[in-house]
């Protein structure tokens, strides 16, 4: 994962994190999951490479404040190491402007095989949905909807071969409301005035766009739309929207199971296991008495450790011959009598203890 030095526009979002993969592209998302491969990258040949195989296969990237350039260099594609190295490089300039180059490419891309990965070359951006429904597994609760996809013609990519990508306008890019509702240039676009943001409705930022109402209005002003913007959603609801409301994540986060719509497989992807996170932070304080428990027991251990060394070296001393004195024959027993039908003592029985029930509760 790599920090860039500069905000690099992606279908309007500006990126300051990318992630390089081994199996040729660079991946734009924020949350790491199992299908990287579906949504979300930048791929000048995404296929399955592998690097591990020579020692000068090599990634690298370099960033120079105004151009961000990843190469794969002279990688074999896994079980097919015969047919030659492979490479080729993207170049992401500050302007938005993409450039993948194509230095060695010693077979077609279409012969190579897609059975055990994704065999690509294009651009894709997705949005993400978080169903809070009870009703919904939890497997199922987060799904990943591609809404744009520039795909490139495999047959056409070959050795010393270069494809430029410039990027168009978005609605993301105003500003105002009135060059939001002005732009020739752009399409659909809609201005919300409690958001002060402009957008066609499909971004990263879709899942805020329909919690607060935006692009619902029939008002054509500025004016109109700066009357009727007060909407707000009320704190901590939760907001259930039909397949394409996404949330801009702020921190990084690493999900095993989590459904990815792809539109080349119209299928759900949905991962078993590993789907919940930890309901408690790592950074919890721990509690006074927690701590001085332990230190009180660590003190009592190392005591009698000590103890026990002592005694051992010096067995003529007088703590060692007071674990040795002989000790009084502690007394009999009490015996209980019955006298008539009066009992002695009365048989008392123990109160049923009931376990304590903990119910797991997983976090989403």
């Amino acid at each position: 994962r790599i920090v860039l030095s500069f905000d690099f526009p992606f279908y309007g979002h500006l990126l300051r994190q990318v992630t390089i993969a081994t199996g040729g592209f660079i991946f734009t998302g924020d949350i790491i999951h199992r299908m990287l491969t579906a949504t979300q990258y930048i791929a000048p040949l995404m296929a399955n490479f592998n690097p591990s195989y020579s020692r000068n296969s090599t990634v690298q990237y370099l960033d120079n404040g105004t151009v961000f350039v990843v190469q794969w260099d002279k990688v074999y594609l896994q079980g097919k190491e015969d047919l030659g190295s492979f490479t080729f490089q993207a170049a992401l300039h500050r302007s938005g402007r993409i450039v993948f180059g194509y230095k060695e490419i010693p077979v077609p891309v279409l012969q190579i095989s897609a059975s055990q990965h994704p065999v690509k070359a294009g651009l894709s951006d997705a949005f993400m949905v978080l169903n809070p429904s009870p009703d919904v597994p939890e497997s199922r609760r987060r799904t990943i909807y591609e809404y744009h996809r520039v795909e490139l013609d495999t047959s056409r990519i070959s050795s010393l071969s270069a494809v430029e990508f410039t990027p168009l306008p978005t609605c993301l890019q105003h500003q105002s409301c009135e060059t939001c509702l002005s732009s020739e240039l752009t399409f659909n676009c809609s201005w919300c005035h409690v958001l002060q943001r402009c957008s066609s409705g499909f971004d990263r930022y879709r899942e805020e766009w329909l919690s607060y109402g935006c692009g619902q209005s029939d008002e054509k002003t500025c004016e109109d739309l700066a009357e009727g913007g007060h909407y707000s959603a009320p704190p901590g609801s939760s907001v259930s929207v039909s397949p394409g409301a996404v949330t801009s994540p702020t921190a990084s986060l690493f999900l095993d199971s989590l459904t990815t719509e792809d539109d080349t497989k119209l299928n759900q992807f949905a991962g078993g296991e590993g789907s919940s996170l930890p309901s408690q932070s790592a950074g919890a304080p721990i509690p006074t008495g927690t701590v001085v428990g332990i230190v009180v027991a660590v003190l009592v251990l190392a005591g009698a450790i000590l103890a026990g060394i002592y005694i051992s070296g010096h067995p003529t001393s007088s703590a060692a011959l007071f674990f040795i004195e002989p000790r009084p024959p502690p007394p009999p027993a009490m015996k209980f009598r019955n006298h008539g039908n009066h009992g002695s003592y009365a048989e008392v029985e123990a109160a049923s203890q009931e376990k304590e029930g903990f119910v797991e509760a997983e976090q989403c």
